[in-house]
């Protein structure tokens, strides 16, 4: 498709995804292969919606789809023990409170701020279906929207709290790549806290960190929503700043431009060269913000001047800076997204930063992100502004590794059942694994990226429970490679105690976010013990000590209203 075909189609089509996101069903691949060796191919959604049973059911039978063969390679790096005894003594102190069933009811007037329900992973049986594949996904957003709604004082909305942002909110020091290939894959797993008979399995990838002076030059072109749904402190006052911060991280051989959309769209800021780093923030600090909205015209005229200033090599991107909130008129979604991918594969991506509160599109600029191969962040403080623009810069603006695809294995000799905590809507039919035509996730320079297992080990097997592959293709490039790690049963660590602290911290983010999104499979998990664990493996840095304080105001928040009941 043309760039000038592909302009007039997303004016067309963008407003329909701005007004309907609350409710929106964007398709996933959900759909895993059953085939057999030489059998024929038969396919069956096997992703559940979220509906909890009743504590006194028994949980759902694993799933049975695709069998396929095994392979073996050297297993991965493993993390020191880590002293886990004095959770038990840290618990006694906490208030009784249970999991998903025991927090109180949700307001559903929340939800019209737009999030979507992806659904809760269910058990699998790897007898049938061995094969677990997804995208990865380096978003942080999820959590910090949480934490902005715990700090004011509520419980996020449950189809607010993505799993995997969760986690990956949160570095966890894995061993840096060896250079023959951008990443390194780092595994461990210990018996559940929650339950003896699971076993938690935590998958680490490791992007290979890049000096700030090694980094090619950026361009890049914000465009701002200037509505009247943007006049608080808290979203133009807060983008402006973050913006500003921005600009000053910036290298001499960097641009920037400015464009804005209300009722109408601006041009504000040609491309600047940072050199001129007076202008370019003289341009953010006249931003006033007024009128409606015209989201599809903005990415045009975004796209646009993006296009007029391509830079073969270099980072050539556009950031939406929005609440997600927009007027518009009726189209396809998914005819939207297609035309945003068309517009990645001729070398400009888009990243989205979202601000505000009240009348947030999380679905919006979530999907916006990622069909636009770029990341999606939510700024709720300068203090998150100062990590995602100047802490994590590089990572944030440097791509090391596209259409990067996880696949994990498990053995059914080894393995009764397995989960993955998070990522159903990066989830990908096991088939298209190897089919490059197939859109995954960026990984960012330095960005790590974590994924949480729950298993069920069958308890006489020695045999090893789970090959990782990695499939990924170069930033520039149209061709992937293939890389495969074996995890060995002998490094499953005897009980959840001997784990690394990184590994409990892992863990102990992940069943937050379960409880927090009332999975089904937390219904008997606890909160005061997810809060012993986080404070156990809890460290020097501040995330760490924040996400203590943030679990005390969720146990709060839950115990209150039971105690008055």
């Amino acid at each position: 498709m043309s760039r000038s075909l592909s302009v007039l189609i997303l004016a067309s089509l963008i407003t329909a995804l701005l007004s309907g996101c609350a409710g929106v069903s964007f398709p996933k691949s959900e759909q895993r292969s059953a085939e057999a060796a030489g059998a024929a191919v038969d396919y069956d959604d096997a992703r559940p919606t979220r509906s909890s049973p009743a504590r006194d059911q028994p949980a759902p039978e694993p799933m049975t789809e695709r069998e396929s063969p095994a392979s073996h390679a050297p297993a991965g790096p493993q993390e020191a023990p880590h002293d886990f005894r004095e959770v038990e003594e840290a618990e006694s102190a906490q208030p009784d409170t249970g999991g998903v069933e025991q927090l109180p009811p949700e307001d559903p007037v929340s939800n019209a701020e737009g999030y979507e329900d992806y659904g809760v992973n269910t058990f699998m049986d790897p007898s049938k279906d061995r094969l677990s594949t997804f995208a990865i996904d380096v978003d942080t957003a999820s959590y910090t929207i949480a934490r902005r709604k715990l700090e004011e004082g509520t419980l996020p909305p449950s189809s607010a709290v993505r799993v995997e942002e969760f986690v990956n909110f949160f570095r966890y020091d894995y061993k840096q790549p060896d250079g023959q290939t951008p990443f390194n894959v780092d595994f461990e797993a210990a018996p559940s806290p929650f339950d003896p008979d699971h076993t938690f399995l935590r998958v680490g990838v490791q992007g290979l960190e890049v000096a700030a002076d090694k980094r090619p030059p950026v361009h890049l072109v914000f465009l701002v929503d200037t509505s009247g749904s943007m006049q608080t402190p808290d979203k133009i006052g807060l983008l402006k700043q973050a913006l500003t911060l921005l600009v000053e991280n910036l290298r001499p051989d960097d641009t920037v431009a400015l464009a804005t959309y209300a009722g109408s769209t601006t041009k504000v800021l040609d491309p600047t060269s940072v050199r001129e780093k007076g202008v370019i923030i003289s341009a953010i600090a006249r931003l006033e913000a007024g009128g409606s909205t015209a989201m599809a015209n903005g990415l045009q005229l975004a796209y646009d001047m993006a296009y007029k200033n391509l830079k073969p090599e270099h980072i050539n991107r556009v950031i939406v800076c929005s609440d997600g909130d927009a007027n518009v008129g009726p189209s396809s979604h998914e005819e939207i997204l297609r035309t945003i991918r068309d517009y990645t594969q001729e070398g400009v991506t888009l990243s989205t930063i979202g601000f505000g509160m009240g009348n947030y599109k999380d679905t919006m600029m979530e999907q916006l992100a990622n069909q636009g191969n770029g990341n999606y962040y939510y700024i709720d403080t300068f203090k998150q502004a100062e990590q995602i623009f100047q802490t994590d810069l590089v990572g944030t603006l440097m791509v090391i590794a596209k259409d990067v695809k996880i696949q994990v294995e498990f053995n059914p000799e080894s393995v009764e059942s397995y989960r993955l905590l998070g990522y159903e809507n990066r989830d990908i039919a096991d088939k298209d694994f190897r089919n490059d035509a197939v859109d995954a996730g960026e990984i960012g320079a330095g960005h790590s990226v974590t994924a949480i297992y729950e298993l069920k080990l069958k308890p006489s097997s020695k045999i090893d429970p789970a090959t990782v592959r990695i499939r990924h293709k170069a930033p520039e490039g149209g061709r992937a490679a293939e890389t495969t790690y074996a995890f060995p049963r002998d490094q499953v660590r005897a009980d959840f105690g001997q784990s690394g602290r990184a590994f409990q911290l892992a863990v102990s983010v992940a069943a937050f976010a379960e409880i927090l999104r009332r999975s089904p499979f937390a219904a008997d998990w606890n909160l005061g013990k997810v809060r012993a664990m986080a404070a156990n493996a809890a460290g020097d840095d501040a995330r760490e000590q924040e996400l203590v304080r943030l679990i005390d105001i969720a146990v709060r928040l839950s115990d209150g209203p039971r105690a008055e009941r």
